[in-house]
């Protein structure tokens, strides 16, 4: 019944050490961390591409503004304007088409600026993201590592587990499961020095004598916590 408890005991341990294990909380943490970074670079990513179509838009509206003008400073220098007032009307605007043009070049030159923090922005997310990857990856080598030998040495100990309750009466382990989900995992105590090291607590003197005269096969329980008590050399009956 002991190398039951035994067992028992190293299975609920290796349970809650594989439940337990360090990498879990690291993996959860990180996990979070690239959540929150895949989040930032698909804004710098769409942000990005906001910027290039904004560009893109800015060089469309250039372009005709400097083909206006390319067109007027050839009427005006191979001289097919011939009146005087037109060709006042087309230098003004030429230097108005001039003035068009430097703004736009000027809010081009800003949108490039801001495209290229924002690309820059970009590949250090991608960066990030990539070193949260590798990092993740690391952790889960780790614990899946882990969980492997935790889960090989549960294997072995249920097998064990099974072979110890096989010579077992099927009604005595029955209890004895009963008591263990019910008693904190442990079911099965050993009496040693007039004490249950179930409940801690010390057998009085009548119920002594009763274990003592019980038959060898006799199940003992102990009356504080009901658990079932195994006599031993140490129990000092």
């Amino acid at each position: 019944m002991l190398d039951l408890q035994a067992v028992d005991t190293a299975i609920a341990q290796l349970r809650h050490r594989r439940a337990t294990l360090p990498e879990h909380g690291q993996l959860a943490r990180l996990e979070d961390e690239r959540s929150a970074a895949s989040a930032d670079l698909v804004a710098a990513e769409t942000r990005v591409s906001d910027l290039e179509v904004a560009q893109r838009q800015a060089e469309s509206d250039l372009e005709p503004v400097r083909q206006r003008r390319v067109r007027n400073q050839q009427r005006i220098d191979d001289g097919s304007v011939a009146d005087a007032k037109a060709l006042t009307g087309l230098v003004e605007e030429i230097q108005h088409l001039e003035r068009r043009i430097n703004d736009l070049e000027d809010a081009e030159l800003e949108l490039m600026e801001q495209l290229e923090n924002a690309a820059a922005e970009r590949d250090d997310l991608a960066a990030r993201n990539a070193e949260l990857e590798g990092r993740i990856g690391e952790v889960v080598a780790r614990r899946d590592e882990q969980l492997a030998v935790i889960d090989g040495e549960l294997a072995a100990n249920a097998e064990e587990r099974s072979a110890i309750a096989a010579d077992l009466p099927e009604p005595l382990v029955a209890t004895y499961d009963k008591l263990r989900t019910s008693h904190g995992g442990v079911g099965a105590a050993e009496l040693r020095n007039r004490r249950c090291t179930g409940c801690q607590l010390e057998v009085n003197a009548a119920d002594l004598r009763t274990f003592a005269a019980a038959p060898d096969d006799e199940v003992l329980r102990c009356e504080e916590c009901g658990r079932i008590l195994v006599r031993t050399i140490n129990s000092g009956l």
